[in-house]
């Protein structure tokens, strides 16, 4: 049997164990993918503070629902599906991100950075989420870039991009047809590159 296997039917189990009201169980879902769903908001809501609420709001609708879940999806899609859904409400509620522009830096470093990641985003055939995760100032600069897309096309490239979401997963998550994730994932890419243009 896989890890992934062995990790959905462990969700599957601790699922079942909350329903039944077992705190722990609980504790131990929130503990498992509170980081990721909180990077998550983060990524598509760049406000540190707002992500963190947003976090909290997401594990209280996942507990308050919980009886709910059918299990026609893994939990984690499930869960994802509530968090990027309250984060989408928040930005579309005119939230003031408070980005600064990329624009403003001209450091050597920065221009160099800049170049990492605009060959990055040349290549169609995108690295492992795990392998990008590890540049650290590649990640800063694509968020930077990210808070230039709108709501939607930011959540897509989160999703796949950093996420590491099938396209199944994304539609499901999203609740678009499997051509829309495509076709939306397709134009946000081509949108970055050309915001990483402009910066040259």
């Amino acid at each position: 049997m896989t890890k992934a296997a062995n990790i959905s039917i462990d969700d599957a189990a601790l699922v079942q164990q909350c329903r039944q009201g077992d705190s722990v169980a609980t504790e131990t879902l929130i503990r498992r993918y509170q980081n990721r769903i909180y990077n998550a908001i983060f990524r598509i809501c760049a406000n540190p503070d707002d992500a963190a609420e947003l976090t909290q709001d997401t594990f209280v609708k996942v507990i308050e629902n919980i009886v709910n879940f059918e299990g026609r999806s893994s939990f984690y899609t499930w869960a994802f599906r509530i968090a990027v859904n309250l984060t989408l409400n928040h930005c579309q509620r005119n939230v003031k991100l408070g980005i600064k522009s990329l624009d403003a830096e001209d450091s050597k470093d920065d221009n160099e950075d800049k170049g990492v990641l605009k060959k990055f985003l040349a290549n169609d055939n995108l690295p492992d989420p795990a392998v990008v995760a590890q540049n650290k100032e590649l990640c800063r600069l694509a968020v930077k870039a990210l808070m230039k897309l709108d709501d939607t096309q930011r959540a897509v490239i989160v999703l796949r991009d950093i996420e590491g979401m099938n396209y199944a997963q994304i539609a499901e998550v999203l609740d678009i047809e499997l051509g829309t994730v495509r076709s939306r994932l397709s134009r946000a890419r081509t949108n970055l590159r050309e915001i990483v243009e402009r910066w040259f």
